[in-house]
């Protein structure tokens, strides 16, 4: 992998990290967002960012990934489609681990099975399914906490 940078959020990124994000979506779940993409980008901007410290992985000054997360959460971990299985997922799911208050939550959809065995590989444990009603599909609370290690 060249140089990648983690660098904090700017503004200045958002069209260029939701375009990265909406792939890379689009690529784990296999469906096609039919949001407008002013309104992903009006979800980062009122649901994402005020609520999570948001950083950008930077290679050559393109967008490869992204972690949005706090002490308790991880509310979106996105690799850009063409750098998956390059350590960039894991690089930051272990920087959101190392922030975290000794344990972290998240969720993500069931079909998307190369999510899941991620965050099962880096320690995380399903602890309840259900359904997000907004794209009607099944997803998966996973927990990790710290010194516990999955069986």
């Amino acid at each position: 992998m060249s140089e990648a940078r983690v660098e904090d959020f700017q503004p200045h990124d958002t069209d260029a990290l939701v375009r990265m994000w909406r792939a890379s979506f689009e690529y784990g779940v296999g469906i096609t967002d039919p949001h407008p993409l002013h309104e992903q980008v009006e979800y980062f901007h009122s649901k994402i960012v005020p609520f999570h410290r948001v950083r950008v992985v930077k290679m050559a000054d393109v967008i490869v990934g992204f972690l949005a997360a706090n002490a308790e959460s991880v509310g979106q971990l996105h690799v850009r489609v063409d750098n998956i299985g390059q350590g960039i997922g894991s690089r930051l799911i272990r920087l959101a681990q190392a922030e975290s208050s000794g344990s972290l939550w998240l969720f993500t959809f069931a079909r998307n099975t190369r999510a899941c065995r991620f965050y099962e590989h880096h320690g995380f444990i399903a602890v309840a399914r259900g359904f997000e009603p907004t794209w009607q599909l099944e997803d998966v609370k996973y927990q990790w906490v710290k010194g516990v290690h999955a069986a």
